[in-house]
């Protein structure tokens, strides 16, 4: 039997070790990725930027009669730098956009974005003003409209739930 004795020269080594990184990234890639993805559905911590009246059902959505809570949706506190969900709640003016940039550029990253209520989306009503942004994707990239004028608890919740989904197709970097 004649066998080939293969030296250990650095190149051969550096197959060998990419090779086996290749295999351990595709067999890790999407278990892994599930369960990332998996705890980023369950604990958004979101940060509020209230201007209008879809605060107020907001409020109702974090209420014991919908509790936002069962959802993953987590009540606001410490800083924007443990925030990744920013919910837009009404008007937009110019004095307020670069704010918003601000705040979105404080959060780590993976950040997401709602926009929710007709003047978080277009203006709304206050559209013809001088001073009123036609809706927040101007400034910051929105990954879900929730539409209304205020929008229901309801809409709010399923906003959210089209926000996990969207989460748990995501791939991880």
């Amino acid at each position: 039997m004649n066998r080939e004795l293969v030296s250990p020269t650095p190149n051969n080594f550096n197959v060998f070790v990419s090779k086996l990184s290749d295999v351990l990234v595709r067999a890790l890639d999407r278990p892994l990725g599930y369960a990332i993805n998996w705890g980023r559905i369950w604990s958004l911590w979101p940060v509020h930027l209230e201007t209008a009246c879809c605060s107020v059902e907001f409020g109702a959505a974090s209420s014991p009669r919908y509790d936002v809570e069962r959802f993953g949706i987590i009540e606001a506190f410490g800083s924007l730098r443990m925030c990744d969900l920013i919910v837009v709640q009404g008007t937009v003016t110019r004095k307020m956009a670069p704010r918003l940039r601000m705040v979105y550029d404080q959060m780590p990253e993976p950040k997401y974005v709602i926009a929710m209520g007709a003047c978080a989306i277009t203006g709304g009503l206050y559209i013809d003003s001088y001073n009123v942004l036609p809706g927040c994707d101007g400034i910051i990239p929105v990954d879900v409209y929730v539409p209304g004028c205020p929008p229901r608890p309801e809409t709010l919740i399923q906003g959210c739930m089209l926000l996990q989904e969207k989460i748990k197709r995501q791939k991880i970097k």
